[in-house]
């Protein structure tokens, strides 16, 4: 498999300069999709697999760079990717401490127990995927910690690099102020439930979406639902879905239907673009407030009634 070089110099922003820690080959075709790095923060690296109990981890505090890559290559199995990231970080003086794939990790539970960069920059396949973690320094108080978390699909793959150094703290840069962003829609108003129930359901309500106030422009995210709902589609590869879109009563009718379509249809395109679903998969449709959840006589329940479901339609 031929590979590119790509260095994981940790530009780490600390006051005594920057900080080279670890190079790493990745795959041909590679692409950096986010990175991270902060000089002062702590970071959970998991030594274990999913218990009933949690994920067992050793807590690192330090400088802390994060990143991910998409390679857009089809048919690499989680194992190509993975072993020369492996081999790469134990010839540089690294120890492996825990390593396991898909079910053996705990699946879905060690999924969402570790750290993982918000789609779409990073997306875990719950049926391929392998992590691990290294130490490098003394084993019973190590300086530095490395995981690689990598995923496939059917037609990419995705790795994720989590680099710790300790004894590197410094103090916080000044931050300028951020900008007020414009008015966002966020439809039902709450985070993405820790339980996603759409094949128990038959629905979910995608709660953590955010609009332009008025149009159908959907942020830039992260939104959990939609790791989750890719991932379930991604294990059950029968399963159609219905993306319907709803508003309040502000407006007419028939406007109504075609910005929840609208954006019903932003969502689909999302998926696909972002998360590589098939678009014979997905139905996007809009129900204007012809569907209320709450009542449309308070701020609250008008909040509520804007949102996106998706709707199982088979799973034959």
């Amino acid at each position: 498999m031929k590979r590119q070089s790509i260095a994981l110099t940790t530009s780490l922003l600390l006051s005594a300069g920057n900080v080279v820690a670890l190079d790493l080959a990745m795959p041909a075709g590679a692409r950096l999709t986010v990175e991270r790095a902060t000089p002062v923060d702590s970071f959970d690296a998991p030594i274990g697999a999913f218990s009933g109990e949690g994920v067992p981890f050793r807590v690192l505090e330090g400088a802390v760079n994060r990143r991910a890559w998409r390679i857009g290559t089809a048919g690499l199995t989680v194992l190509q990717v993975m072993a020369p990231l492996r081999e790469q970080i134990e010839a540089q003086g690294f120890t492996i401490a825990f390593e396991c794939a898909a079910t053996a990790c705990g699946g879905f539970d060690f999924r969402f127990g570790i750290e993982v960069l918000p789609g779409p920059n990073m997306y875990v396949n719950i049926g391929s995927y392998r992590y691990l973690t290294a130490f490098r320094g003394p084993e019973d108080n190590p300086t530095e910690a490395i995981t690689v978390l990598a995923s496939v699909t059917s037609d990419s793959a995705y790795v994720q690099v989590i680099e710790a150094v300790t004894g590197l703290l410094s103090a916080v840069p000044d931050t300028p102020e951020a900008a007020v962003p414009d008015p966002v829609e966020r439809p039902g108003g709450t985070p993405v439930p820790g339980t996603f129930r759409l094949l128990e359901d038959g629905f979910v309500i995608l709660r953590d979406l955010d609009f332009r106030s008025g149009t159908s422009e959907l942020g830039a995210g992260p939104y959990p639902s939609l790791d989750r709902l890719a991932e379930v589609l991604a294990s059950n590869l029968d399963l159609r879905v219905a993306l319907v879109g709803h508003t309040d009563t502000v407006g007419a009718l028939d406007p109504n239907i075609a910005l929840s379509r609208q954006r019903a249809q932003a969502v689909r395109t999302r998926l696909i673009d972002d998360y590589g679903v098939d678009p014979a998969r997905l139905d996007a449709e809009g129900m204007g407030y012809l569907s209320p959840v709450a009542s449309n006589q308070t701020a609250e329940g008008r909040n509520e009634n804007r949102r996106v479901e998706a709707i199982v339609l088979n799973s034959e």
